[in-house]
């Protein structure tokens, strides 16, 4: 299942920093942009929230039964699995592909069920939403080399921290080590979690947050190198998910990773008409 955590780690392509940057935010405006993108999000509806199953706006009866969810159709639903019609029960588990790829629809949308710390929801996805039709591109800085930096990663045991979420929730948050760097001869840490590849989790605010660019935003370095050398490069830092739709699950940044400077690159805000 694609995440919440939009960008991924960045490589190279070729041999300048630049042409390689402006691929990368070229497939970012697309990514989100796609029918079943971040921009199409239009509902998390979570089952503990409607106890007789029926969700805003979604057809069916949708209850949680332990290891799964029980979707229970009518013929007049219209709902699909697996592409054919569906009237009856089904189990459900957790979607896992990407959300296009999702086993029930309604029409051209996709029902994603998803599954976080214990409970479950179903996210809709309408490729007709209003977010998507009034998207118009991606604020970006133009590439800066001065904020491709190099940084050192250490790790350390394992911290989980409970944060507040975009949706107003608070959930844990897994922390792995901590990425320090410098700026203008100043050292600056960020803390950050590791994903299962060993790549990192950045979620940070500066002082342009809020103002001059959204309220916080994700890095994802690659995965650091045996002696903890690692690559910062700020000019892929990117709008968070709840950016393109409030119905994202997106954690705040953790205590201590707000920088006291401004990062005038990367990703800004979103730009609509």
């Amino acid at each position: 299942m694609t995440t919440d955590t939009t960008g991924a780690p960045a490589t190279a392509t070729g041999t300048d920093p630049a042409q390689d940057w402006k691929r990368w935010h070229e497939q970012r405006v697309f990514t989100v942009s796609a029918p079943y993108g971040s921009l199409s999000l239009t509902g998390t509806h979570w089952l503990t929230d409607f106890p007789e199953g029926r969700l805003p706006a979604i057809p069916g009866v949708w209850r949680a039964d332990g290891d799964a969810v029980v979707l229970t159709a009518a013929a007049g639903d219209g709902l699909t699995a697996d592409g054919a019609p569906l009237t009856g029960e089904i189990r459900l588990t957790a979607d896992t592909g990407a959300f296009e790829d999702a086993r029930i629809a309604a029409g051209a949308r996709r029902l994603v069920v998803l599954r976080r710390e214990g409970l479950w929801a179903v996210r809709d996805f309408d490729p007709g939403s209003p977010a998507r039709r009034a998207f118009l591109g991606i604020e970006a800085a133009p590439y800066d080399g001065a904020w491709a930096l190099t940084g050192h990663f250490r790790p350390y045991a394992s911290r989980t921290v409970v944060l507040p979420n975009a949706d107003g929730r608070e959930r844990d948050f897994t922390l792995g080590g901590e990425i320090s760097f410098s700026v203008d001869g100043t050292e600056h840490t960020l803390q950050a979690a590791v994903e299962p590849d060993g790549s990192l989790w950045v979620v940070f605010a500066d002082t342009t947050s809020g103002t001059d660019s959204f309220r916080f935003r994700f890095l994802r370095p690659p995965a650091p190198d045996a002696d903890g050398t690692v690559r910062v490069d700020l000019n892929r830092a990117v709008l968070p998910p709840c950016a393109f739709a409030d119905h994202f699950l997106c954690p705040f940044p953790p205590p201590g990773n707000r920088l006291p400077i401004a990062v005038p690159a990367g990703e800004r805000r979103l730009v609509t008409g």
